[in-house]
């Protein structure tokens, strides 16, 4: 299949400033299913106050499929539609609306990521300066579950609210904006390190780039809040880091077996960070005792994942965790944030 359709939809305002030209930043949503998945973000990108300059890339298995209705995308500087298997692998068709997009800052979003007003400007904004990557603060979506408050802290426990302005060694996954141009610069390996991002961030800090945290840029993310798969999507999360781990130090089998066997002691390694972070949020008090089973037992699901990755290596786990982001558990969880995320 084509990377775009022949039938792809442009649309560009006729501008005549120089500055003006091209989008200030290209949007990049990849999806497997119609556009009705991306309706909210979309209406949340579209609430930006700075709508008009931003270009936004669906990247989607067909046209047809998507079901697109062009109306939808009003008030954009542009839209574009590029074909790709999503299916087979999201960093691929990541990497083809890399590709796609024509602004200088790309953004990867998500649809159940939802931006308020000001984030999209305020990428934008920090973009003047030279961090090659610059990231949001991140805010709980559907924060009255325990699994949520869970699986939020242990995936971006680092980045959520409050979180200061500053240069950093890593940002969060999926959400980050990057200079085009240096991922471009990446050539072959372009494909290979969107797969997980913690790679492309240490590859882009190996090349003498930095990374930048930006407070003004806030998003609301959906996390899973139910029992059975914030326990599948913790294991293979933890399977993909130990498999990564032991391949990245070519570790012998006796350093992956010596590994797998202290995994028992991750939840208590990992526990320390994660009450750093939440007591950054004020409200330790309150969310502690309401969230410590659940998160004692995705920590151990993480331990567990961790310790299958030293001892078996990835196996089909960027597989099931590219399913997970697509699967349609997360969308529609927090009615009320459409309105919260757009005050």
């Amino acid at each position: 299949m084509s990377p775009q359709s022949s039938h792809t939809p442009v649309i560009s305002l006729g501008l005549t400033n120089e500055e003006e030209a091209v989008p200030a930043m290209s949007v990049v949503l990849v999806t497997p299913n119609r556009f009705q998945s991306l309706r909210k973000t979309i209406q949340h990108l579209q609430a930006q106050t700075v709508h008009d300059r931003l270009e936004i890339i669906i990247v989607a298995p067909s046209l047809k499929k998507l079901d697109l209705d062009p109306s939808e995308l009003d008030g954009f500087f542009r839209y574009d539609v590029a074909e790709a298997e999503v299916s087979e692998s999201i960093a691929a068709a990541k990497a083809v609306g890399i590709r796609k997009a024509t602004a200088p800052v790309v953004v990867f979003g998500e649809d159940h990521n939802y931006p308020e007003r000001s984030w999209a400007e305020a990428l934008i904004d920090a973009h003047r300066q030279p961090w090659a990557g610059v990231g949001p603060v991140l805010c709980n979506a559907n924060p009255h579950s325990a699994f949520s408050w869970s699986n939020f802290l242990i995936s971006y426990g680092p980045w959520i609210e409050p979180t200061p302005s500053g240069v950093t060694s890593v940002l969060s996954e999926h959400n980050t904006s990057y200079k085009r141009a240096l991922l471009l610069d990446l050539g072959s390996e372009l494909e290979k390190l969107m797969g997980r991002e913690g790679g492309l961030h240490r590859e882009l800090q190996a090349r003498g780039h930095q990374l930048y945290v930006e407070s003004r840029a806030r998003t609301h993310h959906l996390n899973f809040d139910r029992l059975a798969p914030s326990l599948a999507i913790r294991f293979h999360a933890g399977r993909a880091f130990g498999a990564t781990r032991a391949r990245a130090g070519k570790w012998s089998f006796t350093r992956r077996v010596l590994y797998s066997g202290g995994t028992p002691l991750i939840p208590l390694m990992r526990f320390g960070p994660i009450l750093h972070d939440m007591t950054r949020t004020g409200r330790t008090g309150e969310l502690l005792l309401r969230i410590l089973p659940a998160l004692l037992l995705l920590l151990a699901a993480t331990a567990l994942g961790e310790a299958t990755g030293y001892l078996f290596g990835i196996g089909h786990t960027y597989q099931k965790l590219d399913a997970f982001e697509f699967s349609g558990e997360l969308l529609d969880k927090s009615p009320g944030i459409a309105r919260a995320a757009q005050s």
